[in-house]
């Protein structure tokens, strides 16, 4: 018989580590493993690109409202769930109280997911698993709602720039076989929160499909003819666009007619509007919202731009290699482990200056630009091998 593996998911909007997924799942054989997909709450435009051949457990209400309003999960009837939840904000409150965060606050989600466990229903409970695959923190669930022989966790997240609850966490992440990080900058700052968890990492880079990448490119989008640079991703703290407008005004004083196009949605929104509007951006930075199918706007820019603040490893700077754009990251903590500086992308200062500089500078070397290029052409960014690592744990 095969090997039956169960995978673990929040939703499917359109983000990083959903695309990642998305990835992993048309990687896998169905020839030699049979997969179930357990999305917790069945919402998000990659729901329908989920293949065929993978078998996507129902939804369960209990575990769709986890993360909705409490006033949905009470008139669902859920008050096991809300409970949980309000006792995870008044706990995680107290911690605060005497450890404040000094950088972005992730602490509340193992608070959420250690209260709020309790009150779900296993998942599947007739069925032993070879392998349970927690995709996103926090992994209690995981943990303690799948029988299975063998455990991995998955971190995507950069913890050099994030505040914990380590005390909490670490039983979490210590109940598994082995976690599986995106890269040496993503094990190197997890390890400095848990070193004793050295022997359970796998690194496991992100896995993409180029042929659905490329596929979705196809459709043409036409845009302006300027220098036309794109960014996508959350509007949130770790992307840094509310310093996207000034950094563009700095750029024009520089003599460059650039429009940047941002695609995407969050609670930063009107963060990033008011900044636009500060800096009579508002021809010139345009936000684009949500787009189910980003791809044609990778193919339509000149230049892709990553200014993030932090990343684990950015999955929309390897969808644009793989489309073959010149790339612009900032140099954010695992910078170095996203671009090879000078050949398959270019980094530059994160600071706005610093930034609008190196933009204006990369911009001007066409030269640099065509070698980033061609280069591209010849190099695999999809990373499909890295699935014989799963294999790997299954023997």
């Amino acid at each position: 018989m095969k090997p039956r593996i169960i995978i673990l998911m929040h939703y499917l909007e359109l983000g990083g580590a959903e695309m990642s997924l998305i990835g992993l799942l048309n990687a896998l054989d169905p020839a030699k493993v049979d997969v179930d997909l357990f999305i917790y709450c069945h919402r998000g435009p990659l729901m329908k690109f989920i293949p065929k051949w993978v078998n996507l457990l129902p939804e369960n209400t209990a575990y769709a409202v986890i993360e909705s309003p409490i006033a949905v999960a009470l008139k669902r009837g859920h008050l096991g769930v809300v409970a949980g939840r309000l006792m995870a904000k008044l706990k995680c409150q107290q911690f605060r109280r005497h450890y404040p965060a000094k950088g972005d606050d992730a602490a509340i989600m193992q608070y959420v997911g250690n209260y709020v466990t309790p009150w779900l229903p296993r998942i599947n409970p007739d069925v032993e698993y070879d392998l349970c695959i927690s995709y996103l923190t926090p992994h209690n669930i995981g943990r303690d709602k799948v029988r299975a022989k063998k455990r991995l966790a998955w971190i995507h997240t950069d913890y050099s720039t994030v505040d914990i609850d380590v005390v909490r966490e670490l039983p979490v992440w210590g109940a598994y076989d082995h976690i599986a990080s995106i890269s040496h900058d993503v094990t190197s700052s997890f390890l400095n929160a848990f070193p004793s968890l050295s022997d359970r990492i796998i690194e496991i880079e992100n896995i993409l499909s180029a042929d659905f990448v490329h596929s979705r490119a196809e459709r043409s989008v036409e845009l302006p003819e300027t220098v036309r640079l794109l960014s996508i991703g959350r509007y949130c703290t770790a992307k840094n666009y509310d310093n996207v407008p000034d950094i563009c005004r700095r750029l024009r004083l520089q003599g460059v007619d650039a429009k940047w196009y941002i695609i995407g949605f969050g609670g930063s929104e009107e963060l990033i509007r008011q900044r636009i509007a500060e800096a009579g951006m508002e021809e010139h930075v345009i936000l684009l919202g949500k787009k189910d199918n980003p791809y044609p706007y990778i193919k339509a820019c000149d230049i892709y731009v990553q200014p993030s603040r932090y990343e684990g490893k950015s999955i929309t700077v390897r969808e644009a290699q793989i489309l073959c754009k010149p790339v612009v990251v900032t140099n954010y903590p695992t910078a170095s482990s996203q671009i090879k500086n000078g050949v398959d992308g270019v980094i530059v200062p994160l600071d706005n200056e610093g930034c609008a500089r190196g933009l204006a500078d990369f911009i001007a070397d066409t030269a640099l630009q065509q070698r980033i290029v061609d280069y591209l052409r010849i190099h695999d960014y999809a990373n499909t091998s890295e699935v014989e690592k799963i294999y790997s744990l299954l023997k």
